[in-house]
């Protein structure tokens, strides 16, 4: 039944045949004899896109640099977390940049004005948050189309990801489109790694261990052919999940690339919207932020969703034989550890470390004694201990 597919490089050809297998998978209902199959078909499918991504982003390095970056793409990171705002050209970007940090960003009524990444922080509750306000993306920008790879580039070095929707502009189908782009490009949004473990072994076939609901709606033999796809044929196969995870995740598993990152949905221009208009996109949307970046409205509420998104914690730190600084915590994100506090404060304080002391909800006592390992809690009060 499996299907031969011209695997060519040219774009036309790797577009022909991504038609063709989409267009085979809807035709062909799903039952036992034809598992294996739709594994196969949905596996090429992910190879053919990956190879297209691929295809773009050689491109994309071409036409830059000797490096292979692209002037005004390579930002480096600063401050406690790092935040990406995508959207279409002429959403509000740039305003709301202004607003929210210190840049100073060109602001203008036609498409296009932002054609670098721009950086600004925003300072917060003890906080530096790195905004970035990347160039509008488009339909197509995932495979290249408007400097899309650089673009989606720098929005996988991100934290956090803030969907900008213009209210006045079809604000629904915008979404449609930028979450489609970041998908095609391997960015999962708010959604997390399944619990896929893939073990290559050097003999003994392909053994599959399911704990727990497995993958709906499909078998062994989907997990089979994914893996013969991808030239796995000896490997022990162990899935963790409560709840089914879908063929594509397990897909993603398999790939082993995809970034997962948290995103909120900002609809911009609220001022200029019809109430009848901003309540069915209330509806449509129940979770987003609603603001107006020109008319500064509802930007503190933004600052905290931002804020409470990045799973900040504040930590006090006490010297021995002093008490705790409780007017300057140091700022880590959720699940950081003592090691990660050592690093924070100087790297001298990894090379020397001993133990730490811990007072709050992360230890069974006060003062309890730990090492690098031990994950904090927000509100712990931690003495260093070094090696003279």
């Amino acid at each position: 039944m499996d299907m031969i597919y011209n695997m060519s490089s040219s774009s036309s050809s790797i577009d022909e045949d991504i038609k063709r297998i989409e267009d085979e998978i809807r035709r062909t209902p799903y039952n036992k004899a034809t598992s294996h199959h739709i594994g196969r078909l949905k596996a090429k499918l992910a190879r053919l896109r990956e190879r297209k991504l691929a295809k773009a982003t050689a491109t994309a390095a071409g036409k830059g640099t000797g490096t292979g970056k692209s002037k005004g793409f390579d930002i480096k990171r600063a401050g406690d977390a790092t935040v990406a705002m995508v959207g279409f050209p002429s959403v509000g970007k740039s305003t709301l940049l202004n607003r929210l940090t210190n840049a100073n960003a060109e602001v203008a009524s036609y498409d296009f004005t932002t054609l670098r990444v721009i950086p600004g922080t925003l300072h917060y509750k003890g906080t530096r948050i790195q905004i970035l306000d990347v160039p509008g993306l488009i339909q197509g920008a995932s495979y290249g189309r408007g400097r899309g790879k650089e673009v989606i580039s720098a929005l996988r070095n991100a934290d956090l990801i803030l969907f900008i929707l213009d209210i006045t502009n079809n604000a629904v189908k915008q979404h449609e489109i930028l979450a489609r782009e970041l998908y095609n490009a391997g960015i999962r949004i708010n959604s997390r790694p399944p619990n896929v473990s893939i073990n290559k072994l050097s003999r003994g076939g392909i053994r599959i261990e399911t704990i727990g609901a497995g993958i709906a709606g499909v078998d062994e033999d989907f997990i089979r052919a994914v893996l013969a796809e991808y030239r796995i044929h000896n490997a022990e196969v162990i899935i963790r999940e409560r709840e089914p995870i879908t063929p594509e995740e397990f897909i993603d598993a398999v790939i082993g690339n995809r970034k997962y990152l948290d995103a909120i949905t900002v609809i911009n221009k609220i001022d200029l919207a019809e109430p009848s208009m901003l309540e069915r996109i209330r509806k449509r949307y129940p979770d987003a932020v609603f603001i107006s970046a020109e008319g500064n409205i509802n930007l503190e509420a933004l600052k905290e969703r931002i804020y409470a998104a990045l799973g900040f914690i504040q930590i006090y730190m006490k010297p021995q034989g002093a008490p705790p600084d409780m007017h300057n915590p140091l700022v880590l994100r959720r699940y950081s550890t003592v090691a990660d506090a050592c690093a924070a404060i100087h790297r001298d304080f990894l090379a020397k470390f001993r133990y730490a002391q811990i007072w709050g909800r992360s230890v069974k006592y006060a003062g309890q004694r730990v090492g690098l390992t031990h994950v904090l809690a927000d509100g712990d009060v931690v003495s260093i201990v070094l090696r003279r």
